[in-house]
């Protein structure tokens, strides 16, 4: 099912209920009742309640796109790194350098292909991609420069790798879900707490209150969708993409 389509059924589905136990609420309302008799401080409360889990909401959208943010930072070093270990060990004989960029060039098509839906359905990375990996480092490491040229370009080819080892293992740990179970646990709870608490100032059936409580339920579950739909930085909708590896490798395609 689509993210869109889960995100338009849940406002939907947000606006039906609080609409549906307004009418209902008012119905079972008697004629006498006067709803300019909610008290003061039950005002300030609702208001106080509703600031707090605007707070709340902003932190963490703030904090599940600074993990994006995160995660396809990771994406351009690595492939920064490999691009520049296919370059760079040109100045190597014709035999290594080819060698060299068939590894970086098979470790590319591994991460944008099967490692990457993996990381989309499953939240980790795989173990060809680390073997894969791991042949770079021994397809560099392993070769002895014949001459002082060859050798001032030893030291930053293994930098490079070190770079995409080390980009790769940020990526894997931003590869999964980040917000924790007891943070959507809160958020959750405060979403029931606040519609909640547009019954208790005695909302009533004219359209404007049902429209403002309608469009003020959709907005939290909105809200709540895009948390969801970021907090997995490669699996869902506004997800990190694999753009930086092909800018870097045009011709291995798509």
């Amino acid at each position: 099912m689509s993210e869109w389509l889960v995100l338009t059924l849940a406002m939907a589905a947000a606006c039906a209920v609080v609409l549906v136990i307004a009418v209902i609420n008012n119905r079972r309302i008697g004629e006498d009742d006067d709803p300019t008799e909610t008290p003061d401080v039950m005002e300030y409360m609702t208001m106080m309640i509703g600031v707090v889990y605007a707070i709340v909401l902003g932190l963490a959208i703030a904090g599940v796109w600074e993990g994006r943010g995160t995660a396809q930072e990771s994406v351009r070093q690595e492939a920064q790194a490999l691009h520049e270990v296919s370059v760079r060990s040109e100045v190597w004989p014709a035999d290594v350098h080819r060698r060299i960029r068939a590894d970086v060039e098979a470790y590319v098509r591994h991460v944008v292909g099967p490692e990457w839906e993996a990381m989309a359905e499953h939240g980790e990375l795989t173990d060809e991609g680390t073997q894969l990996l791991h042949q770079v480092r021994r397809s560099v490491t392993s070769y002895r420069p014949a001459d002082a040229h060859q050798a001032q370009a030893y030291q930053p080819l293994v930098d490079q790798v070190a770079a995409a080892d080390d980009a790769r293992s940020v990526r894997a740990d931003s590869a999964g879900e980040t917000m924790p179970g007891v943070v959507w646990f809160g958020l959750i709870t405060g979403a029931l707490v606040a519609v909640g608490l547009i019954f208790a100032l005695q909302i009533r059936r004219t359209f404007r209150e049902l429209l403002l409580a309608g469009l003020y339920s959709a907005l939290i579950a909105f809200l709540l969708f895009l948390i969801w739909v970021i907090d997995a930085p490669f699996g869902r909708g506004v997800s990190a993409t694999t753009e930086p590896f092909l800018r870097a490798f045009p011709y291995l395609g798509g």
